[in-house]
């Protein structure tokens, strides 16, 4: 393992200057009030305490427009977030210096009790390819300030892109310490690849976290309604280190299943559920995560949301935002690790649909761009865990639709040229595999790359490669890394080439772990394969 623990000292002390300067315009704001402040602030009945409790965050970044986000809750653990019942004007704005001395924009909306008051206001008119600064004031209370960027402008040379990938977030499995070096890393997004939140209930211990008050007991019961979603969310972003990373680039994310139900497929619920009941708790379900998200309107009407999505910066990359959790059909077999079948290979069964999957290759066929990027839930390639003459497969991940994925892995194979790295969380281990025409023959064809992340926190410490990681190794050769502990990727990208940074931290049930740099591969431009450095 190779350990290089710089603790990024300069990113922490940018980090430091940023939120050192952005309370100080906080201070200089209340002083000299936003524009309309008094007006604003008479139209509502008046907000004793700090409404701002979970943060502000941005995301989905346009050339010219980007999502500010925030929600009103100045005691979160309440119904409604402890704010009156009735409409609450907001004023926000957005600066090209971290000390708001230039507002390109600003504007007013208004937090609604329907939407949990949250607030998202997509801005236009912003200047491509640049950082932005924002806040948002209800009443007399003024937020901290996010920084945001831009994406570069359409068909614009650029020289250099990073991304931090994440994903797998379970608040009790331990402290979101990796989000805190995240939040140094100076990226142009975060992709967050599902699992925001778990719907389990939660201890009043807290789980793996040491806490000086215990949970409140409204926790103890699993989410299932929109008041219970909405409190899961509010305990999650009650962490700093998770706000953080939201304050400090923008976010792109997408859902897998714990924003639901744990594996959850389109209208099947993981309990046997009568369809009904389960449509209420999906709308319930996906109208909390837009709440929280810094996500475009409008919000889901009912139970069906389109979140999958692409992203173009400049000619370097573009970002296919894949959605593989709403559109397929129930697990075959019973779901869980199951042998070969012909349920498993039944052309009838969908993943992510035919819809999405021709959006998917036709948008990659027609792109312009260098690297085209996959923001995947569960690993696309073929992952057997039996390393013995016989096979065991995820059948909630790709593998358990085998023919939806080898037609997927044929299409992007025939797109080579376009340089396809897909991104994949949920498994709370990082992996990097080279993707093959025939995944049984390491002589086949590497036509991409699937790279792998870890979780946040979920699994709690983890190890570096346990039993079963072990019999990955041995059962796949295009698998080139397999390590259990819990961080995050970042990639970076030039025309030439791709980066993949592997962080780490060691442990997660008690704050203060350092990270450092397990592994790092390169990609060559029209080269497809993993490259140790």
């Amino acid at each position: 393992m190779i350990d290089n623990e710089d603790h990024r000292p300069a990113a922490r002390l940018a980090r430091r200057r940023f939120l050192t300067v952005t309370g100080a315009a906080t201070a200089l704001a209340f002083a000299t009030g936003l524009p309309g402040g008094a007006s604003a602030g008479a139209a509502v009945a008046g907000l004793p305490d700090d409404p701002f409790t979970l943060g502000v965050a941005s995301g989905d970044p346009l050339p010219h427009a980007v999502v500010i986000w925030t929600r009103l809750a100045p005691r979160p653990y309440e119904p409604l977030g402890g704010m009156p019942y009735q409409p609450v004007p907001v004023e926000w704005q957005v600066a090209a210096d971290e000390r708001f001395r230039h507002v390109v924009r600003s504007g007013k909306t208004v937090a609604r009790p329907e939407y949990s008051y949250s607030v998202h206001v997509d801005v236009r008119g912003l200047e491509p390819g640049r950082h932005y600064w924002y806040r948002f004031r209800a009443d007399k209370h003024l937020s901290l300030a996010g920084r945001t960027r831009t994406a570069p402008a359409p068909g614009r040379r650029v020289d250099r892109l990073t991304f931090a990938v994440a994903s797998c977030q379970s608040w009790p499995d331990g402290y979101y310490t990796a989000h805190s070096h995240l939040a140094d890393e100076n990226v142009d997004a975060v992709v967050f690849l599902g699992d925001y939140i778990y719907e389990y209930g939660i201890s009043t211990s807290g789980g793996l976290r040491d806490l000086a008050d215990p949970v409140p007991s409204q926790f103890r019961t699993e989410a299932d309604t929109l008041d219970r979603y909405r409190l899961q969310y509010a305990l999650y972003k009650s962490d700093p280190d998770l706000r953080a990373a939201h304050q400090n680039a923008p976010w792109i994310p997408v859902w897998d299943d714990h924003e639901v139900q744990d594996n959850y497929a389109n209208l099947i619920s993981r309990t046997n559920a009568p369809v009904e009941d389960f449509l209420v708790r999906r709308a319930s379900a996906y109208r909390a995560y837009w709440e929280h998200m810094p996500l475009r309107s409008p919000a889901p009407q009912g139970p069906d949301y389109m979140l999958y999505r692409r992203f173009t910066f400049g000619r370097l990359a573009e970002l296919n935002v894949l959605d593989t959790r709403q559109y397929r059909s129930d697990q075959a077999s019973g779901d869980g690790w199951k042998t070969d079948s012909e349920a498993r290979r039944d052309p009838a069964r969908a993943f992510a649909g035919a819809q999405q999957q021709q959006w998917l290759l036709n948008g990659i066929r027609r792109s312009p761009a260098t690297w085209n990027l996959l923001a995947n839930q569960v690993v696309m390639s073929r992952m057997d865990q039996d390393p013995t003459d016989g096979s065991l497969y995820n059948m909630d991940a790709w593998d358990g639709y085998a023919a939806e994925q080898k037609q997927t892995l044929d299409g992007l194979a025939a797109l080579r040229g376009r340089n396809p790295v897909v991104l994949t969380g949920d498994v709370h281990a990082a992996y990097a595999m080279d993707m093959k025409r025939d995944f049984t023959d390491p002589a086949s064809e590497t036509f991409g790359v699937e790279l792998v992340t870890t979780s946040i926190s979920s699994g709690g410490n983890g190890t570096d490669v346990s039993a079963v990681g072990q019999k990955f190794y041995d059962a796949n050769p295009h698998l080139k890394l397999v390590n259990e502990r819990r961080g995050y990727l970042v990639v970076s990208l030039t025309q030439r080439e791709l980066r993949a940074d592997y962080r780490a931290v060691p442990y997660v049930d008690r704050t203060g772990a350092p990270v450092s740099t397990i592994k790092s591969f390169t990609v060559e431009a029209g080269e497809p394969g993993l490259n140790p450095v």
